[in-house]
């Protein structure tokens, strides 16, 4: 047990790592510097996390959101919840799973960075190509399809379809070479988004965003078009980055 002295020097340490989340991928980007901080050992297996109040006033976030946060690092198998008066969440000892080596492979071959990056840029330019030049009504009917398509998918099928509503999207922007270009960065990010788990929150924000992308893009918004994929590729980065980094 931390007496305060302790916990605020501890609390200290962990600074450079947690900070505000910026406003529209809070879940996402909490669950990054949260995994950051474990993955780093700044916080030792059998070492407890900051108190929930303490560790919510950092991230900036609600103890809702934190609380859904902790969940899927549970969930994980990176922490544990205790009870009673020395309780909190404690960061588990950590192990390798049988599929540890084939990620290490995936990861290690890729560029995660140069991927996502090249991935923004693409896919911020088709959103805007798309709105700026506006769509056929076939074109529009596609797009509003293939949203739907991932509205009502299960589950296991939802990246499947997730990916065909972005390769939609792309094909409408009527560039060939973007779209090739982006078939070939979207392979690359489905094999690392297959080292991670599928978390509803984060499907269900991403719902959110990628409604919110289509009515723009029918709008004619080019710039809320490019600012919502941009912010759309913001959160799967900070999920990737979070568990793979």
């Amino acid at each position: 047990m931390r007496d305060v002295a302790e916990e605020s020097e501890f609390t200290d340490r962990l600074m450079p790592v947690l900070r505000p989340v910026r406003a529209g991928n809070g879940f996402e980007e909490a669950l990054e510097q949260i995994l950051q901080v474990v993955r780093l050992g700044l916080v030792p297996g059998g070492g407890r996390l900051p108190a929930e109040r303490e560790l919510a006033e950092l991230l900036g976030i609600s103890r809702v959101t934190l609380r859904e946060v902790l969940k899927v690092l549970q969930d994980q198998g990176l922490v544990e919840s205790r009870r009673g008066r020395y309780g909190g969440t404690f960061v588990l000892p950590r192990t390798d799973s049988p599929g540890e080596d084939e990620l290490r492979r995936r990861v290690e071959s890729v560029d995660i960075e140069d991927v996502l990056r090249f991935r923004e840029v693409l896919e911020a330019g088709a959103a805007g190509l798309c709105a700026a030049q506006g769509l056929t009504d076939e074109g529009a009917d596609r797009l509003r399809t293939a949203l739907a398509a991932t509205h009502e998918a299960p589950l296991p099928d939802y990246r499947r379809r997730d990916t065909l509503f972005h390769l939609t999207l792309a094909e409408l922007s009527g560039s060939a070479s973007l779209t090739a270009q982006y078939a070939a960065v979207r392979a690359t990010v489905n094999d690392l988004l297959d080292c991670i788990p599928l978390l509803v929150r984060n499907l269900e924000h991403s719902q959110h965003q990628h409604t919110s992308l289509v009515e723009a893009v029918l709008d004619g918004d080019a710039e809320a078009a490019r600012a919502v994929m941009r912010e759309h590729c913001a959160g799967t980065a900070a999920l990737l980055r979070g568990f793979l980094a």
